[in-house]
C-alpha cells in the first residue's frame, strides 16, 4: 500500500491585489476629504490614537482633547490681550492728564513741574530726564549746548526718532548723571524737535529688561511731540539752535 501525496498548503496569492495605502497618502486624502467619516461613524469608534501614557483613546476622545486644548490657549491669548488693552488704557489716561497739564501750563517752571511729577508719580518712572539744548541757560530745568549733545549722545539723535534698549555708561550719564548712571538697566528716551527747538526727553529704569530694543515708545513720542510745542512759548528768549 503505497501513501498518497500529502496536499500542501498554498499561500493566497497577493498578486493583483490593492496594495496598502502610505501613512502620508492617507493624510492627504482625508485632508482633502473633511467630510470623509460623515455617514461613516461607526469607523470613529474603531479608531484609536496612540496616548502619551502608552494606551489607546478614541478619535472622538483625541479631538475633544484637542479642541479642549486649543480653547484653553485661545482663552489665554484672549486674556492676554485684554491685559494689553487694560494697560494701554490706563497709560492713555495718564497721558491725557499729562497732556492736559502741559496745555494749562503758563510758565516754564509749569511745564518742567508737570513732566517731572507726571512720569514719576503716574507712570511710576524713577529716572526721568528733560534737557533742552540751547547756548543759553534756561530759568528752570537743565540745558546744554548742541555741541555738547551731539558729542555725548549723536547716535540717538541722528535718526529723530525715539530709542529705547540698553545705553553706554556716557550716554546715560550724561541723561541721568554720573551717580544715578550706575543703577540704570535700560533706557527709553524721545528727541525734542520743533520750531528750532532742540532736547531730548528721557526715562530709565533699573530692569534691564523694562525698556527693551522692541518696545513700544508711542506714548512717550506723543508726550515729546506735545512738549515741543508747548515749550517755545516758554523759551522765546532762547537762541534757535537750528
Amino acid at each position: 500500500m503505497t501513501d498518497k501525496p500529502r496536499a500542501t498548503a498554498r499561500k493566497p496569492s497577493t498578486e493583483g491585489a490593492p496594495l496598502a495605502p502610505g501613512a502620508e497618502a492617507v493624510a492627504q486624502f482625508l485632508h482633502a476629504n473633511p467630510d470623509f467619516f460623515v455617514g461613516r461613524e461607526e469607523l470613529l469608534a474603531e479608531l484609536r490614537i496612540p496616548h502619551r501614557r502608552g494606551d489607546t483613546i478614541s478619535l472622538v476622545e483625541h479631538q475633544l482633547k484637542l479642541l479642549r486644548e486649543r480653547n484653553t490657549e485661545l482663552r489665554q491669548r484672549m486674556a492676554q490681550l485684554m491685559d494689553v488693552a487694560r494697560d494701554n488704557d490706563r497709560l492713555f489716561d495718564k497721558t491725557r492728564r499729562l497732556i492736559l497739564a502741559l496745555l494749562d501750563a503758563t510758565s516754564l517752571e509749569e511745564v518742567v513741574m508737570s513732566v517731572d511729577d507726571s512720569l514719576r508719580q503716574d507712570f511710576k518712572v524713577p529716572f526721568v530726564s528733560l534737557i533742552l539744548f540751547s547756548e543759553l541757560p534756561t530759568p528752570v530745568g537743565r540745558s546744554v549746548p548742541l555741541a555738547e549733545a551731539q558729542q555725548a549722545i549723536a547716535g540717538l539723535l541722528n535718526e529723530g526718532k525715539p530709542v529705547s534698549g540698553s545705553l553706554r555708561p556716557h550716554e546715560l550719564a550724561f541723561l541721568f548723571g554720573e551717580k544715578p548712571a550706575t543703577e540704570i538697566g535700560s533706557t527709553a528716551l524721545a528727541p525734542l524737535m520743533h520750531q528750532g527747538l532742540h532736547g531730548v526727553l528721557a526715562i530709565g529704569s533699573a530692569d534691564p529688561n523694562h525698556y527693551k530694543s522692541s518696545v513700544g515708545t508711542l506714548f512717550l513720542n506723543y508726550i515729546a511731540e506735545v512738549l515741543g510745542r508747548v515749550l517755545p512759548h516758554f523759551t522765546h528768549t532762547l537762541r534757535s539752535v537750528r
